[in-house]
């Protein structure tokens, strides 16, 4: 299906300006989201358990984004990533599950950015401006020197997206140069210490009480090490889509493959499982400075970059899934057009207000983010188990990658594992402290007002 608006044929396009290292370099959003969540999971499971589980996330990751190689080749056109292939795959059998897997797709990356623009703010406040600690609430709004920062960084990062991905893609390269410094350090200078052990480290998952913790684990783990995908979404971006594609994905999962099992093992032998679990988020700053020195400032810097570069990667991804979803007709029409300079402007002021809205109202959006958890595995699991639903119903379809048949049964495999996470998962938010059922019951009703809005364009706008 085109990705193109129905106003002829000077209707403007995604620009063809990437390769398939600017796929591979947005695809360091996951490293980048590892820092932020891996201390958790080592106070929880235990090195040689956290260890694991990245582990095998990842594992699972690199299969699915494997068999996503042959379903960005067969729709070079699409900027839907993994929610088109849902939606291609499902509209015979089910219609809605085109628009409720490009929600549940689309929430979480674009609200990433209210996450950690106000993490931001909070970093900045805390190394450079400690008396900043002022307030001014505006009834439903509340602003503060961290919300204000915050807001600054997105309007930022959202005028360098209205001039073009190929624009932004500096600072990607930029933020994702940098991210590489602190995990070099991370992951080499353990080792090279003297000082790293594995004594000390621990399997802390047990019994069917073991299993259920993992399956849990690793529901909250799928949005750091499957988001590799995000290279998919860019296929008609690429100079060579097939080719710039495939290098893209597999790039992307193999380095983020390498990097969830050595950073974890590296840090947690060289600080140990106490340290790390005392303070699960900062701890990376002491470790930084016991391994090159005291450097906090340069630490924070880092931490902000890593930080900018999940956010450009989520407004990139988000708005683009967006516009293909006005495109095609699973949202509202009004998202799906392009400005004269073939950026997705709608989708990205979408983004925008929804952004500042979630900074400015809730203030710590990490609730309706780990919400969004839901969607993106539900998503997943139709975009895997649409592989072989495709090579059943397509079989002549022009494939310019063509994985071997044993994929197939495979796809079914990991769509049935993944259901498993999701349905363990998605009613276990107490054991990690990640959530509780009033996340859940927001997470469905995203859901389902994405059905409502396909039902509005189909049957008012469209009337189909």
């Amino acid at each position: 299906m085109s990705s193109r608006t129905d106003t002829g044929p000077a209707a403007p396009a995604l620009a063809k300006k990437m390769r398939w290292y600017d796929g591979f370099a947005m695809s360091l959003t996951m490293p980048a989201a590892l820092i932020a969540s891996l201390g958790a999971s080592i106070g929880s499971l235990g090195a040689w358990g956290a260890i694991a589980l990245w582990a095998a996330s990842m594992v699972l990751a690199t299969a699915t984004n494997w068999i996503y190689t042959e379903l960005a080749a067969m729709f070079p056109d699409s900027s839907g990533g993994i929610a088109h292939y849902a939606t291609e795959a499902w509209k015979k059998r089910a219609p809605v599950v085109g628009p409720i897997a490009s929600m549940g797709y689309w929430f979480p990356w674009t609200t990433s950015l209210a996450v950690y623009a106000g993490i931001i703010g909070s970093l900045v406040q805390a190394q450079w401006f400690p008396g900043q600690d002022w307030s001014v609430d505006l009834g439903p709004v509340e602003l503060s020197f961290p919300i204000v920062v915050g807001i600054g960084v997105i309007l930022l990062l959202f005028a360098a997206a209205m001039v073009g991905l190929h624009v932004a893609m500096w600072v990607v390269y930029l933020t994702g140069g940098v991210l590489l410094i602190p995990l070099a350090v991370f992951i080499v200078m353990p080792f090279l210490s003297g000082d790293w052990s594995t004594s000390g480290l621990h399997w802390n998952l047990h019994g069917w009480a073991g299993l259920r913790e993992s399956l849990v684990w690793l529901y909250v783990m799928a949005w750091t090490s499957f988001g590799v995908e995000v290279c998919a979404t860019f296929a008609p971006e690429y100079k060579d889509t097939v080719r710039d594609t495939s290098r893209a994905l597999r790039a992307g999962v193999l380095f983020s493959l390498g990097v969830f099992i050595l950073l974890p093992l590296a840090l947690s032998g060289y600080l140990g499982e106490k340290r790390i679990g005392e303070d699960p988020t900062t701890f990376y700053v002491g470790a930084f400075q016991d391994l090159v020195g005291g450097a906090s400032d340069l630490m924070i810097v880092f931490l902000i970059a890593s930080l900018l570069l999940i956010m450009i990667t989520g407004l990139a991804d988000g708005s683009r899934v967006l516009y293909t979803m006005g495109v095609e007709g699973t949202t509202i029409r009004q998202v799906g057009v392009l400005d004269r300079r073939g950026v997705p402007a709608r989708a990205l002021l979408v983004a925008l207000v929804l952004n500042i809205l979630v900074l400015t109202v809730l203030q710590t959006p990490l609730a309706i983010i780990v919400t969004g958890n839901l969607g993106y595995i539900l998503t997943h699991a139709l975009a895997i188990s649409g592989f072989a639903l495709l090579r059943r119903d397509r079989p002549d379809a022009p494939r310019p990658i063509r994985l071997p048949n044993a994929f197939v049964p495979l796809a079914w495999v990991l769509a049935a594992l993944l259901l498993v996470i999701l349905v363990v998962g998605a009613t276990g938010f107490s054991i990690t402290g990640y959530g509780g059922f009033r996340e859940l019951g927001i997470a469905v009703a995203i859901l389902a007002g994405a059905a409502l809005l396909w039902l509005y364009r189909t049957r008012v706008q469209d009337r189909r």
